[in-house]
C-alpha cells in the first residue's frame, strides 16, 4: 500500500492544478481520474488573463484565441459590442490541452496518476485516509481534496458547499469554422433560451458552443438549439452531437473544508450563477487549496479553515451580488437586456467582470434596483 501527503479524487481543470501547485513545493501527490484521456471538455473555455497568476507554467499551448471585444445581442440583432481594456486580457483554451499540460508538469515534479480508475470507499484511520479504487488499488493519504466536478459523488459526502447545491442545465458541442463569429471576439445570445442564453466562443478553425439555463431548472432542446441558436452564430451544419450537463452553480457561503479535505471548482459549487464561469473559480480554489494544505504539512497542522475564508471572502461574495443579478435577469430578460446589457456602461461592465477585473458587488445594487423598478412599473 502506497502512502501520499494528498490524493486528489478528478484529474480535471482543479485537480490538475492542485496536484501542480503541491507537487511543485515537494509534496508526493496521487490524482485519480476516472475518465481515458483525451476526452472532450463541454466548456466554453474562456479565461481571463490574470488566471495565469495561479498557475507556475507557460500554458501558450492550450491558448486558441485572445479576445478583444464581446459581442451581446437579442435574438440575433440588437447588437451591443464592448471593447475588452489592457492587452488581451481575455483568452479561449482548448481545456482537453490545457488539463493535460497541467497533469504533465504535475507529474515531472513527481505527481501520480492512476486513470481510469473509480474510488468506491474512503475511510478515516488515526490522521490518514484509506482510499479504495474499483481494481482494488488501496493507498492511504494524509489529506484529501475533492475535484470530481458538478457531478460530484464526494462533496455531499464530507458535507462540502451546499447541502442541497443547485444546477443550471447546459448543453455544449463544439462545430467546425467560425460562422459568423469574428476569431476575436465572444457571443452571448439572450432571447433564445428561456431562464438563461447561448454563447459561441472562438478557437482557432472551429467554434466552442453552449447554453444555459439557470433558474426553474428549465430543460434544454436539442431541436430548438439546431433551429434558433446554430443559424444565430451562421451555421448550417446540423450533424453534430451536443453534451448535456447539469453544472454545479453557486448558492451560498459555505463551508469548504472538513476534517482534512477540502473541495475545489465546480464540487465546491463555485461555478458562476449569472455567466456560468467556471474556470476562473476553479483555478482560485485550487490554488488556495494548495496553500492551506501546504501550510498544514509543512507545520504539522490540520487547520483547514483558512480556505474557506479565503474563497469566500475573495469569490463568494461577489458570486452572491452575481446570484441576485441572475435571479432578476432571467426572469424578466427582456427587460434586463434593455436596462442592463443595452445601458451604456453596462457591456464594459460585463467584459471587465470577464477579464478579472471587476466584480459583481461593483455594480449589483444599481443594476437590480433598475430591473426591479422596470418590472413593477
Amino acid at each position: 500500500m502506497k502512502n501520499f501527503d494528498v490524493v486528489i479524487i478528478g484529474g480535471g481543470l482543479s485537480g490538475s492544478s492542485t496536484a501542480l501547485n503541491l507537487s511543485k513545493k515537494g509534496f508526493s501527490v496521487l490524482i485519480i481520474e476516472k475518465r481515458q484521456e483525451g476526452i472532450f471538455k463541454p466548456c466554453a473555455g474562456g479565461m481571463a488573463s490574470s488566471m495565469t497568476k495561479f498557475l507556475p507554467l507557460n500554458i501558450d499551448q492550450a491558448i486558441e484565441s485572445k479576445i478583444k471585444n464581446v459581442e451581446f445581442r437579442w435574438e440575433s440583432s440588437d447588437e451591443v459590442i464592448a471593447d475588452l481594456s489592457g492587452e488581451s486580457p481575455f483568452w479561449i483554451v482548448r481545456r482537453e490541452k490545457l488539463d493535460k499540460l497541467l497533469i504533465d508538469e504535475a507529474q515531472k515534479f513527481g505527481c501520480e496518476l492512476r486513470r481510469p480508475a473509480h474510488v468506491e470507499r474512503i475511510t478515516r484511520q488515526s490522521k490518514n485516509w484509506t482510499i479504495l479504487c474499483n481494481d482494488n488499488f488501496i493507498c492511504k493519504s494524509k489529506f484529501l481534496v475533492i475535484a470530481d466536478g458538478s457531478q460530484s459523488q464526494w462533496a455531499g459526502y464530507f458535507n462540502l458547499g451546499p447541502r442541497k447545491p443547485k444546477f443550471a442545465n447546459t448543453l455544449a458541442l463544439r462545430m467546425e469554422g467560425l460562422g459568423n463569429i469574428s476569431k476575436d471576439s465572444v457571443r452571448f445570445e439572450f432571447g433564445f433560451i428561456k431562464y438563461g442564453f447561448a454563447w459561441a466562443f472562438p478557437l482557432k478553425e472551429s467554434l466552442n458552443i453552449g447554453l444555459g439555463t439557470f433558474i426553474n431548472n428549465k430543460l434544454l432542446d436539442d431541436e430548438f438549439l439546431n433551429n434558433k441558436v446554430i443559424k444565430s452564430f451562421g451555421l448550417e451544419d446540423f450533424s453534430f452531437k451536443t453534451v448535456k450537463k447539469k453544472l454545479r452553480i453557486w448558492n451560498g457561503i459555505h463551508k469548504l473544508h472538513g476534517d482534512r479535505v477540502i473541495a475545489v471548482g465546480d464540487a465546491a459549487s463555485l461555478c458562476d450563477p449569472f455567466l456560468a464561469e467556471g474556470i476562473r473559480p476553479s483555478l482560485i480554489s485550487s490554488f488556495h487549496a494548495a496553500e492551506c494544505i501546504s501550510q498544514c504539512l509543512s507545520q504539522d497542522g490540520e487547520d483547514l479553515s483558512p480556505y474557506s475564508t479565503n474563497l469566500n471572502n475573495e469569490w463568494g461574495k461577489s458570486m452572491a451580488w452575481g446570484k441576485r443579478i441572475a435571479q432578476v435577469f432571467y426572469r424578466f430578460p427582456k427587460t434586463g437586456y434593455q436596462l442592463g446589457i443595452k445601458r451604456k456602461t453596462a457591456p464594459q461592465r460585463i467584459a471587465q467582470i470577464l477579464s478579472g477585473e471587476m466584480n459583481y458587488e461593483d455594480i449589483a445594487k444599481r443594476v437590480i434596483k433598475r430591473l426591479l423598478t422596470r418590472s413593477e412599473t
